[in-house]
């Protein structure tokens, strides 16, 4: 069978001030034309389908269309809720996700039969799929426990609580001539951050190692980490990453979605097919004669400019290149005034440092720095 594995979306995403609704919809629409080109039998959404757990209209409208475009291709559906969704709106819309042919999947619910589905392709090859969203810390672990747990206790208290409910969703694995599959939305212990995630749920408190999936997984399908890549586990694993750049901190990315062939008897074969629909985010650095030379037109820009801080060198900036988002000082422009304090101070005693102060205050009131001796040279005595 084949599968179109893709994840974080980030639909709704506004940078530094700028909606990326159209570039939304573009790369959607890409991802959509892969699906029609490769023909798969099951397209697999790990989470984050938006940006926000309060998305807008238009970016409700955006995920409901490509989600219905992709069951359109004649692929099943399967979406789950990552940790920048809202799990419980995602289910109140499975009744339409329901018509509409899509397993939608937004948190996890007391019945863990519920997060398993079953399928067929056209081929007649049998399949099933343990869908888990994502799981919070604070879910998992119960609130009083985390309070009476260390770090590291609470760390691998999570790890366990995942790995037995994977454990749990994957029993019906042991069925032969099926071909079992895993989704889920997690940080496995290991792999590279793509450098946009949320941090709070990037940290080790929210990191399971990958021996927690199970060995006769024939793929695991991630969401959550925004670069594409390979995880070392005991069966295939893989991050698909996201369809575009998020942020600048992601602007190496290589975009894709991932294209898996896998069945019973073979080891999954996967590829990545770029999604190239987005503006590409790029860091620019120099002096203004510089920065005029810059030819990035359809780019989203991060500018550091290599000139002495002055009121309207933004405006100078942006004037010269319109798609600047983020306008910074270079580092190195920036008189280091640590240094500077630390070389007035060296080779000074502490009663002229304390007569400086007073100086620079104003501060000429009789016998302060009589006292100050007098502290000073107590506390010396004593040490």
């Amino acid at each position: 069978m084949r599968i179109l594995h893709t994840s974080d979306w980030h639909v709704g995403k506004v940078l530094k001030g700028r909606s990326r609704h159209e570039e939304h919809i573009r790369v959607l629409g890409q991802v959509v034309e892969v699906a029609r080109a490769e023909q798969p039998d099951l397209v697999i959404v790990a989470g984050d389908l938006y940006d926000t757990a309060a998305p807008s209209p238009d970016a409700t409208r955006v995920v409901t269309r490509a989600l219905s475009a992709l069951r359109q291709t004649g692929a099943r559906v399967v979406a789950i809720g990552g940790n920048h969704d809202n799990g419980q709106a995602l289910d109140a819309l499975r009744p339409w996700a329901d018509a509409a042919g899509i397993e939608l999947r937004g948190s996890v619910r007391d019945k863990p039969d519920d997060l398993i589905i079953k399928g067929e392709t056209a081929a007649g090859e049998r399949w099933q799929l343990a869908a888990l969203p994502f799981l919070s810390q604070r879910f998992a672990v119960r609130a009083v426990e985390m309070y009476e747990l260390t770090a590291a206790e609470a760390t691998q208290t999570y790890a366990d609580h995942v790995a037995r409910l994977i454990g749990r969703l994957a029993e019906g694995f042991a069925e032969p001539g099926v071909v079992n599959l895993l989704t889920a939305h997690l940080t496995v212990v290991g792999a590279s951050s793509g450098g946009g995630e949320r941090e709070a749920h990037t940290v080790m408190g929210y990191a399971v190692p990958a021996t927690v999936f199970p060995s006769n997984a024939h793929y695991v399908a991630l969401g959550h980490l925004h670069r594409s890549q390979r995880v070392i586990g005991p069966c295939p694993v893989r991050y698909s990453g996201s369809p575009l750049a998020v942020d600048f901190g992601e602007e190496e990315n290589v975009c894709s979605v991932a294209i898996v062939d896998v069945s019973v008897d073979k080891a999954a074969r996967t590829r990545d097919v770029p999604v190239t629909s987005a503006r590409s985010l790029r860091t620019v650095r120099g002096s203004l004669d510089q920065l005029a030379t810059v030819n990035l037109p359809d780019a989203w820009l991060r500018v550091y400019v290599r000139e002495t801080p002055r009121v309207g060198l933004r405006e100078d900036v942006q004037e010269l290149l319109p798609n600047a988002l983020e306008v910074r000082i270079d580092p190195d422009m920036v008189p280091d005034k640590a240094g500077e304090r630390m070389a007035q101070r060296a080779g000074r005693s502490p009663r002229q440092l304390f007569g400086d102060y007073l100086d620079s205050r104003g501060n000429a009131e009789e016998g302060v720095r009589e006292l100050f001796d007098q502290l000073y040279d107590e506390v010396s005595t004593q040490q």
